[in-house]
């Protein structure tokens, strides 16, 4: 990273980065150009190794995309604000963002479930979540486990 002033490399800084972020954006490869998606997910971070889980339809592009290259890039960022300054090169953004890489797979049927608990914790306080067994079914879910994570932050 060229700007090493905002580099993270903490990893509690990098989960509650996380923890705050709604959306990760995935890349796949493609034949002439990248293929990015932006999905609602999960993670867990345990003995150091980074997992995220995505959900998505049974067939598509973009499960076509992984059966061909597992290797998927990610992004996401949260926190933004625009600090304005007298002339235009003076603006810019206050953000937090994590990026990285890894190797997609598509979950077998008895690992959903911990996998969608995960994406529910995401975005909800509740104790406990109950899943539709016919919803469960029809449902791919997704765990990329991660090679390369850094966060990068700007605050004025």
């Amino acid at each position: 990273m060229r700007r090493k002033d905002r580099e993270i490399t903490d990893r509690n800084e990098i989960t509650a980065i996380m923890e705050k972020c709604e959306i990760c954006n995935i890349a796949l490869f493609d034949e002439d150009y990248p293929y990015i998606v932006p999905l609602n997910f999960g993670f867990t971070y345990e003995d150091n190794n980074f997992c995220l889980y995505f959900h998505c339809a049974r067939e598509g592009k973009k499960l076509e995309l992984i059966r061909n290259n597992p290797k998927t890039a990610f992004e996401m960022s949260c926190s933004h604000k625009l600090i304005t300054g007298e002339k235009a090169c003076d603006y810019t953004m206050e953000f937090e963002s994590v990026c990285g890489n890894g190797i997609m797979e598509v979950l077998p049927e008895d690992q959903k479930l911990l996998a969608l608990t995960q994406l529910m914790k995401h975005y909800s306080k509740a104790p406990t979540f109950s899943f539709d067994e016919h919803a469960c079914r029809v449902v791919t879910v997704l765990r990329l486990t991660v090679n390369e994570i850094t966060g990068k932050r700007l605050k004025k």
